[in-house]
């Protein structure tokens, strides 16, 4: 049973799980996670890199409302650095992110990875 999904979690909870990974991914650049997480969380980066590359004006609201204010980043921050990325990837159709599996967790032995962009 995946992680995310688990009976007892709010839809709520997930959401805001996902929408604080994503805006760590952009300021960050990679964070370390369980592997459900971090499938889950990619997608959400794919979708906001392909909305930057459109580069409107609806599309940056739509991005600026998922992302969450980081320790270190403001919202305008994490929207410049998304634009800066999807300037980087302008040629490229999707695979923005990717996922490396990595050792288990010592505590509870759950499965981790990391999620970096490409």
């Amino acid at each position: 049973m995946s992680f995310i999904n688990k009976s007892g979690k709010t839809s709520s909870w997930r959401k805001m799980v996902i929408r604080q990974q994503v805006s760590d991914v952009f300021a960050y650049g990679q964070i370390k996670t369980s592997i459900t997480k971090a499938k889950e969380t990619k997608k959400h980066v794919d979708k906001l890199i392909t909305l930057a590359k459109k580069n409107t004006l609806a599309s940056d609201r739509i991005i600026r409302g998922f992302l969450l204010k980081n320790k270190k980043f403001s919202v305008d921050k994490l929207l410049k650095r998304i634009h800066t990325v999807a300037k980087k990837y302008e040629n490229r159709k999707g695979g923005y992110t990717r996922v490396i599996r990595f050792d288990n967790h010592l505590g509870d032995q759950t499965k981790i990875a990391i999620i970096q962009l490409v």
